[in-house]
């Protein structure tokens, strides 16, 4: 693969921030972005993210991962179930951004089709990138939905997979802010909507970008 390979972690609607974030990496047309899923909830602009997902592929390679987020999001304005643990965890922030008043018709197609392309996974000759957790005894294609998206490195800490790559995920927020960094798996939710930042990671020179909430720069220390 040519091209660097860039992992961002968890945005929950700081739309903001993740346009501040790609336009410090200046992606060009040989790079890979792969977001790690929560792009929806938590924060103020669910529905910019989206769109700004939706467009950037026009720069760049992008894979975009199946976050819990999105499953609930999923469940509820294309499976039509019934919204309530939606709304429990950060629904109601994401139905404002659309201008919600009580017809999800107000989602965009295109979105619903966002929703709908979304990997489990993905992987290169080095790395692999799975939104939440991994059982390390099973192929990737293998993997139980209910660990790839919600399962916490706080309730399980895998072990080295067995084939030997080196894992980036999400999902598990450092409430200080600061990236999980072991040998065998980085985890790059740094708690963007909480008052930390959004993180990017060249996952082959290991270059950090991060910005917060507002766009503004953590500069390395």
């Amino acid at each position: 693969m040519s091209g660097r390979v860039i992992a961002i972690g968890d945005i929950h609607g700081c739309s903001v921030a993740l346009r501040s974030l790609v336009d410090l990496i200046a992606p060009q047309s040989d790079d890979t972005i792969v977001t790690l899923g929560d792009y929806v909830d938590r924060g103020p602009d669910s529905r910019g993210v989206i769109d700004f997902l939706i467009e950037l592929p026009k720069q760049c390679r992008v894979v975009s991962l199946y976050g819990n987020h999105e499953e609930m999001m999923f469940e509820v304005v294309v499976d039509e179930k019934p919204p309530y643990d939606w709304l429990r965890h950060g629904g109601v922030d994401t139905l404002d951004s659309y201008g919600f008043v009580g017809d999800l018709r107000v989602i965009p197609e295109t979105h619903r089709e966002f929703l709908s392309g979304l990997a489990d996974y993905f992987q290169t000759e080095t790395h692999f990138f799975v939104h939440a957790n991994y059982d390390p005894n099973r192929d990737l294609e293998e993997q139980p939905p209910e660990l790839l998206r919600w399962i916490k490195l706080t309730d399980v800490m895998p072990t080295p997979h067995r084939n030997g790559l080196r894992a980036i995920v999400g999902h598990t927020h450092h409430r200080m802010g600061e990236i999980l960094d072991l040998p065998h798996l980085v985890c790059l939710d740094t708690y963007c909507y909480g008052g930390f930042w959004l993180t990017a990671m060249d996952v082959e020179s290991g270059q950090i970008w991060q910005v917060d909430s507002n766009g503004l720069v953590r500069e390395p220390e």
